[in-house]
């Protein structure tokens, strides 16, 4: 499996994988650091993420479940290089099930109930110090 910074080109593929218009995930990929993984010419998924002065925040994960997982390396080695918390938000209930597994699967623990995004509350998991956790 590759991993490399998404491009506009990959727009379709990206907005098909999260459900939303190709021209929301065009700002997407202008506005964040948006990375996909790719295995023989397909992608099997993106991370999109952002930093603010304090914490990491992961604002998109779609695909695959093993692609997911290597995504999420991509914020984590981002905030351990900053010293910074990583944060990922998850729609509740969550039908995306998967996704959850994933990111315990690699450290991050639900903590507080997330804000109401589009009249769903959300679920918010963190991983506190992904220098020692991931080791």
């Amino acid at each position: 499996m590759n991993v490399r910074d998404a491009v506009e080109a990959d727009g379709g593929r990206l907005a098909a994988l999260a459900d939303v218009p190709t021209d929301v995930m065009a700002d997407v990929v202008h506005d964040r650091t948006v990375r996909v993984a790719e295995s023989d010419g397909d992608i099997d998924g993106f991370v999109g993420y952002e930093a603010d002065e304090k914490t990491v925040h992961v604002t998109h994960l779609f695909g695959a479940e093993s692609a997911c997982e290597r995504l999420l390396d991509e914020p984590i080695r981002f905030a351990e290089r900053e010293t910074m918390p990583v944060e990922i938000l998850l729609p509740e209930p969550e039908t995306e099930s998967d996704t959850i597994a994933v990111a315990e699967a690699v450290g991050f623990e639900e903590t507080e109930p997330g804000p109401w995004f589009d009249g769903h509350r959300t679920r918010r998991f963190r991983l506190e110090n992904p220098t020692t956790e991931r080791e």
